[in-house]
């Protein structure tokens, strides 16, 4: 059976707390992440350009630990079908394209108004914002998602984050639903 395979758009990836989040959760192996060098280039420009204390070669850094630590998670190949898409910003055809190209079942963003059924349909792809994404991979295995949590949490050191912190931290992501359930889970976080 094939593993069920997610796009990390990257809108989702500028957050820092959300990407290492997603991050942490990629390499449980619970799905595949993927994503690809022009998904890349877009978070970092977009960082760059609202993060004037963080550098080039500080995002690099993120983007070499994030391909080294994610098996097989750069998307290539995908160019030549941007042309033929059609999505209401011409812009995330990209991201489409990268989700046909290796098969996704899924786009994880923000922007699901950008990726309607209508458009994502034909190609077995849906778009669904983290929050939802990461419930359902909570409604799959809880244990594995507050593995992940925990490792975030405990990794977090400027300032440490107690298990309250860390849940409001989540919510501040957009992950209202996630910390809500990660609260029953508190004791393994």
């Amino acid at each position: 059976m094939t593993q069920f395979t997610v796009v990390y758009d990257a809108c989702v990836l500028y957050p820092a707390a959300l990407r290492d989040f997603l991050m942490h959760l990629a390499i449980t192996n619970l799905f595949r992440a993927r994503w690809t060098d022009m998904i890349h280039e877009e978070w970092i420009r977009n960082v760059l350009r609202d993060r004037p204390d963080l550098t080039a070669h500080q995002l690099a850094r993120t983007r070499q630990l994030m391909d080294e630590n994610v098996l097989d998670c750069l998307v290539t190949g995908y160019e030549s079908l941007i042309p033929s898409l059609s999505l209401p910003d011409l812009n995330d055809r990209h991201v489409l394209a990268a989700a046909i190209r290796c098969g996704a079942n899924s786009i994880v963003t923000f922007n699901t108004k950008d990726f309607p059924k209508r458009s994502l349909e034909p190609f077995g792809v849906e778009a669904f914002h983290p929050d939802e994404f990461v419930l359902s991979q909570m409604c799959r295995a809880p244990s594995v998602v507050c593995s992940a949590a925990k490792r975030q949490r405990v990794n977090l050191r400027t300032p440490p984050k107690n298990v309250d912190e860390y849940l409001i931290c989540l919510s501040q992501q957009g992950l209202l639903l996630t910390s809500n359930e990660l609260r029953k889970y508190r004791d393994l976080i």
